[in-house]
């Protein structure tokens, strides 16, 4: 018999500037600290098979974003729903639990996310891997773009709002997010797109996710000062990337090796959720990498508070 032990991990929530932040916490306080951050229209959830992974060597925090998971959800006119808004929220969720660095798993929303935390403090990111997420225009599927949001992004009315409540924000248009593009959809767990429309179907919270996929919009105004501070800084990054991504192109993966020649990519032969059907194969790339990557990184673990 094996005497291998899963790590424990806690579910525990923090104040943060009067909302109650969810977040996952594994592994030991006194080693690097892996800052998970999700994706869209998910939560922390999707960490679920990665975080006993990392959480051998790795102290592991993947918090749920306002509006999403366990998370505080205020109305659209309490909370500005916003990138911008839940990078600082992170901001002060790292703070408040003295993470003085961090390698970041950036994913879709989570992207956005930790590259303006970044841009904010360069000095605390130790590596980046990335997942399936936008950086460069050439990044998102135009045919995606036509499901709505380029209309909604363009005049915000009803009928742009209702092609994707009819069907982006529908479990028809959830469930595509975990099986658009893999390999064996019978490795792919029901469990992704009930859980994640539940939560979806909450009262109000459709108003809170077409606040956010609006102001998604700024994102292309925000991608060249992301880009400067990947040719400034050159974070050590690993690139995971679902190659049959219906949401993100291959091109994007591959762009980001122009501001950091360094980075390494690796398309895997899935969609966009890769940590679904490839955990192992990513988990195992992300231990490889950072071994090499993050081994003068001893002295400068976190610590929690108590």
């Amino acid at each position: 018999m094996s005497n291998t032990v899963t790590p424990s991990v806690w579910y525990r929530t923090l104040n943060v500037e009067g909302l109650e932040v969810f977040y996952r916490e594994a592994g030991p306080r006194d080693a690097p600290t892996a800052l998970l951050l999700h994706g869209f229209p998910s939560s922390s959830h999707m960490f679920r098979n990665l975080i006993p992974m990392l959480a051998d060597k790795y102290h592991v925090v993947a918090p749920d974003f306002p509006g999403y998971g366990e998370s505080s959800a205020p109305p659209v006119n309490e909370f500005d729903y916003s990138f911008e808004s839940f990078a600082t929220i992170t901001e002060k969720f790292t703070e408040k639990l003295n993470l003085s660095s961090y390698i970041l798993y950036l994913s879709d929303i989570g992207a956005s996310v930790g590259f303006h935390l970044a841009v904010r403090h360069p000095e605390r990111v130790m590596a980046m891997i990335v997942q399936n997420a936008d950086a460069h225009v050439e990044a998102i599927n135009k045919a995606f773009l036509k499901t709505g949001l380029s209309d909604y992004w363009e005049d915000r009315s009803e009928r742009s709002a209702q092609l994707l409540l009819d069907w982006l924000l529908t479990i028809e248009g959830t469930k595509w997010h975990y099986l658009h593009g893999v390999k064996d959809p019978s490795k792919i767990s029901p469990d992704n797109w009930v859980i994640d429309q539940a939560y979806l179907d909450r009262p109000g919270n459709k108003s809170i996710q077409l606040s956010l996929l609006y102001n998604a919009k700024r994102n292309l105004d925000a991608y060249a000062g992301w880009q400067e501070y990947f040719r400034k800084h050159q974070p050590p990054m690993l690139i995971t990337w679902g190659k049959n991504d219906g949401i993100f192109t291959v091109e994007g993966a591959e762009l980001y090796k122009r501001d950091i020649p360094s980075a390494e990519l690796h398309l895997i032969d899935t969609g966009h959720f890769a940590l679904e059907e490839e955990v192992d194969r990513i988990g195992s790339l992300i231990h490889e990498f950072l071994d090499r990557k993050i081994n003068n990184f001893g002295n400068a673990a976190s610590t929690l508070v108590a």
